[in-house]
């Protein structure tokens, strides 16, 4: 165990992840300092509920966020850097969807953290339709596809936290912006009916004034290859950009590792339609959905004879 500043710090040889040492170091800093986390998320500014989730390990602090945390606790400049590094190698460091689930039956309440925290979030998604934005069976569907498997307990649990999210949605002074493929609205998880009523309640809230919906259509020049999907989180100068990889998910807040996903950003918002045009356009599909299960019954229906 080295010492560093006024209270003792764990050698990098210390047993756990980057995320498991940086959580309970944090929550060790804020007990030897005689703080409550809600006076510590005053100091630090940030909310309590933010400190709760980052002591549990079910959020990661920012650098700064970090830096912030040692520094009001006058823990000495050596531990702030190590404080930064640690959340450094924790943001990256690979991390399991196995892991990243362990004692928890879904992520859904830590993605909602990160969305209460923020005033804007941008949601880039090219192969099905953003969390924030599905209707029930829709999610239970698409939480069914998951590896490794949710059991029924759990699959009923992160779909009631997805739906519990989208109350986000309808907050004072938040604003969402989200640009999707067509061909993840074409993506079809369940029934063709199914499929309409999502697109249907894209149609209905793409209409709310605090959100920004963005469709690139298939038949439009591309500008950018779609790439994996990807979360901007924005709150008074503090940006974090989460990414959900196949092997598990990953978390950014350098702005040397932020700025590529601004720019692509920037770039995909040149190949969207807006407004009535992606509404439009929303419409056919609905319409082609209709029009293509009209045809599978009638098929069926002919081969039945």
């Amino acid at each position: 165990m080295n010492h560093l500043g006024k209270f003792g710090w764990p050698t990098v040889d210390e047993r756990g992840s980057s995320r498991q040492i940086l959580a309970r170091e944090l929550k060790r800093l804020r007990l030897l300092a005689g703080l409550s986390g809600r006076e510590l998320g005053r100091r630090a500014a940030m909310s309590q509920s933010k400190v709760s989730r980052i002591e549990a390990g079910t959020a990661l602090p920012t650098a700064s966020e970090a830096e912030r945390w040692g520094r009001v606790l006058d823990a000495g400049e050596e531990a702030v850097r190590w404080l930064v590094v640690l959340t450094g190698d924790a943001h990256l460091e690979a991390h399991s969807w196995s892991a990243a689930l362990h004692g928890h039956k879904h992520l859904q309440h830590e993605i909602g953290g990160w969305e209460a925290d923020a005033t804007l979030v941008r949601t880039y998604q090219p192969s099905i339709v953003p969390g924030l934005l599905q209707i029930p069976d829709y999610a239970r569907r698409v939480f069914s596809l998951f590896s490794p498997r949710y059991d029924e307990d759990a699959l009923v649990a992160a779909v009631t936290g997805r739906m519990d999210r989208q109350l986000a949605l309808y907050k004072a002074g938040k604003k969402f912006e989200f640009i999707v493929t067509e061909t993840a609205l074409c993506w079809r998880p369940g029934p063709p009916g199914m499929l309409i009523a999502q697109l249907d309640r894209l149609m209905s809230i793409s209409t709310l004034e605090n959100i920004v919906f963005g469709l690139i259509p298939l038949d439009r020049e591309a500008l950018a290859t779609y790439s994996h999907g990807f979360v901007i989180y924005e709150d008074e100068g503090e940006t974090v950009v989460s990414l959900e990889m196949i092997h598990g998910p990953l978390t950014l807040d350098s702005l040397e590792d932020i700025e590529p996903y601004r720019q692509r950003w920037s770039v995909l918002q040149e190949m969207s339609l807006f407004d009535e045009e992606a509404r439009g356009l929303i419409d056919d599909l609905i319409g082609r959905t209709r029009r293509n299960a009209a045809l599978d019954s009638g098929e069926a229906s002919r081969l039945g004879r």
